[in-house]
């Protein structure tokens, strides 16, 4: 039996859990009792403290984080922190994601840590948790995942950044190619198409939806059966995310 005073160690000792899953826990309670940590002091926060959010920015760093993302909290650093993988393919994407952390954290410094084949650019927040709910123990395939209301509203009025933000980490634009034979004549068609793929059924749904809102046609496909495709291919939904989107640079 656990009493009070116990350390989140020895909690997440008791319970099989990573110790920050614990102070996860304890945060989202303050903060439902209106004790956030970090107010009267530090960066303020747009949920605790009501700050002005830029709204598109966060629309994409959240499809950035549902993809690619994942939050931690070590002790050696006092505030969890924010990573996004991004490949070194495309160092444009390395700077979008970085600058929409800068927009919806202005205070608080990013870096860029540089492994094998990829990039991993992080923001230290106390305030994480605030602003990215789906936080929590396992992979994110494994649990649920679904927007809070306030969230709901912010990719309802920037659904191409939320689009682009999933698309940027778990999609791709590729050229298929296809042989008809006309008149006797085989002949060679390439097009493009748009793929996102993503373990968790909920994160696809988020995609779908917001494609939904947008008015871009999509289809499912399965390659695998723990991996399902969302294809967009047909030739006027696929000028829309090229307006919108693009392919990652």
């Amino acid at each position: 039996m656990l009493y009070g005073g116990t350390t989140n160690v020895e909690v997440a000792r008791h319970l099989g859990v990573p110790r920050g899953t614990v102070g996860y826990w304890l945060h989202r309670d303050r903060a439902r009792r209106g004790e956030c940590p970090g107010r009267g002091g530090g960066a303020p926060c747009p949920r605790c403290d009501r700050r002005a959010l830029d709204e598109a920015a966060y629309a994409y760093l959240l499809g950035l984080y549902l993809g690619d993302g994942h939050i931690s909290h070590y002790a050696k650093h006092r505030s969890p922190s924010l990573m996004i993988t991004c490949g070194n393919d495309w160092p444009g994407l390395q700077d979008l994601c970085e600058a929409a952390m800068h927009a919806v954290l202005p205070d608080n410094a990013t870096c860029r840590v540089r492994q094998r084949g990829c990039v991993n650019i992080k923001v230290y927040s106390k305030h994480l948790p605030c602003l990215f709910p789906q936080h929590g123990p396992g992979r994110k395939h494994e649990r649920r995942i679904a927007l809070e209301e306030w969230q709901q509203a912010v990719t309802d009025a920037y659904p191409w950044d939320f689009v682009r933000g999933l698309v940027h980490s778990d999609g791709c634009r590729v050229t298929n190619w296809t042989e008809r034979v006309i008149g006797g004549v085989r002949k060679r068609y390439e097009y493009p198409r748009y793929f996102f793929t993503n373990r968790s059924a909920d994160i696809r749904t988020l995609y779908t939806e917001a494609l939904d809102r947008v008015g871009v046609a999509w289809k499912s496909c399965h390659q695998r059966r723990d991996v399902q495709n969302i294809s967009v291919a047909r030739r006027d939904a696929v000028a829309l995310m090229d307006a919108h989107v693009g392919a990652k640079r």
